[in-house]
């Protein structure tokens, strides 16, 4: 379940654009009104995707709150404004967000605003859990075997490259094969790492 911090000083707006984001996706929501609010919130709750609003009416705007938070946080973000300026934008975009939604908000401009962003962390998610099951079946000699399969070395090139025989090298394939329910057909292996090759190029 995605974690996602709303940093909004108008707790009507806040409740609203929790109730879609529920609707968009399950997720665990946290709803800070202010800055000292965000700080009691973090780091005990580590959010995946922040909200944050521009014009907040505290001692610092949206853009300088996320900037001082970025320095200590990872996250996604979204910003939300009703301040459409070049240099508010500019700023924004300073701090890279994932997107840029303008109010007034409503339920399709949300949705739109936010829906990939979701799917982008939900991706990477499942992609940490992959790599994380991966790194359990194998050792990590074999990973380093299954990058350069995936690189379509031939097992003598690999073998030179990691300073190994090549029946030591056909050795590890085996047991690969073995430990990822491989087949004996030919090139299964390779078949495997091209097909899985952005796993691989992560772990």
């Amino acid at each position: 379940m995605i974690r996602i911090l709303i940093i909004e000083d108008e707790i009507v707006i806040a409740r609203f654009i929790e109730q879609q984001l529920k609707i968009i996706s399950p997720c665990k929501v946290e709803i800070a009104l202010s800055i000292e609010e965000v700080e009691q919130l973090l780091p005990e709750f580590s959010p995946q995707l922040v909200l944050c609003d521009i014009e907040l009416n505290d001692k610092l705007d949206g853009i300088e709150l996320i900037k001082s938070l970025k320095a200590s946080y990872s996250f996604e973000l979204i910003f939300i404004t009703s301040y459409q300026t070049i240099n508010t934008i500019n700023r924004a975009f300073e701090l890279a967000p994932a997107n840029y939604i303008i109010k007034p908000l409503d339920e399709s401009r949300l949705y739109a605003g936010v829906l990939p962003v979701i799917k982008k962390i939900s991706a990477n998610s499942d992609t940490k859990n992959d790599i994380a099951e991966l790194q359990k079946q194998v050792s990590q000699s074999e990973l380093n075997i299954l990058k350069l399969i995936a690189k379509q070395k031939t097992t003598k090139e690999i073998a030179d490259i990691l300073n190994l025989s090549p029946s030591t090298i056909k050795n590890h394939r085996h047991s690969i094969c073995r430990k990822l329910n491989l087949g004996e057909e030919t090139n299964a292996l390779l078949t495997w790492t091209l097909k899985n090759h952005k796993l691989l190029e992560t772990g």
